[in-house]
């Protein structure tokens, strides 16, 4: 099963230092049938003004991605940690109590990024912390594993029976998206162009993918993210 999700109907915001896509309701705005995707409850597509800052606080039952799209980023929080991420790269946190975090564009460049939330296991939760910086190359037309749960094998784990896989296709290109009987998938149109199964899939876009195979072709270099989980009984609630 597959539903296409046109980036024009999702929820946003705009700030002097702040433009933002809302794939599923977040802050100010709510819509009743995009609370999230199965454990997937955040994803925002966030484009940072220049030499713009701004806190957030992550709390306790949320597993927290970033994964740098175009420029670059600062992070600190209030224990002391700090990193800067370039394009491809991934910070992540799951906290084991509130955490006050800064995050600032020092160039004078707009920085695109995405935040992900991942609803966790509601028990045995491991505390991590950390950046990773990725090979770009290693996505060039072949997936790259970046996230799996804390029994997995990718450089990033988390707390949830979660998979985060990354590719850029040339034009032409193609790749493939197994998605098995009891799983359930969430395909972002990052950059470029492309069809999947014969629907267009523009700049921002997604496809909801529930127990089914895609074949993606890429009519213009095209960059992807996929969130594989568990199939939920309500996918969409």
């Amino acid at each position: 099963m597959l539903r296409k999700l046109d980036h024009q109907s999702m929820g946003g915001a705009e700030f002097d230092w702040l433009s933002t896509v809302y794939h599923f309701s977040f802050a100010d705005y709510f819509d009743e049938t995009k609370i999230n995707f199965g454990v997937l409850r955040v994803l925002n597509d966030n484009l940072i003004s220049p030499h713009s800052v701004y806190k957030t606080t992550t709390n306790n039952n949320i597993e927290t991605l970033t994964y740098v799209v175009d420029g670059e980023l600062t992070y600190t929080d209030q224990h002391g940690h700090n990193c800067v991420l370039k394009r491809g790269q991934m910070h992540y946190m799951s906290a084991a109590s509130d955490v006050e975090q800064i995050r600032s564009n020092n160039t004078a460049q707009p920085t695109r990024v995405l935040e992900i939330g991942i609803s966790p296991q509601p028990h045995h939760r491991h505390q991590t912390h950390g950046d990773y910086h990725f090979d770009f190359e290693a996505r060039h037309n072949q997936w790259l594993h970046m996230v799996s749960d804390i029994h997995g094998d990718a450089p990033i784990t988390i707390n949830q029976d979660v998979n985060i896989y990354t590719i850029i296709l040339d034009e032409k290109n193609t790749a493939t998206i197994n998605v098995p009987l009891g799983r359930q998938a969430y395909l972002m149109q990052i950059e470029g162009f492309s069809e999947a199964n014969g629907i267009a899939l523009k700049e921002q876009d997604a496809l909801e993918i529930i127990e089914d195979e895609i074949h993606i072709e890429a009519t213009h270099t095209s960059h992807f993210i996929v969130i594989e989980m568990p199939k939920s009984s309500h996918p969409y609630m």
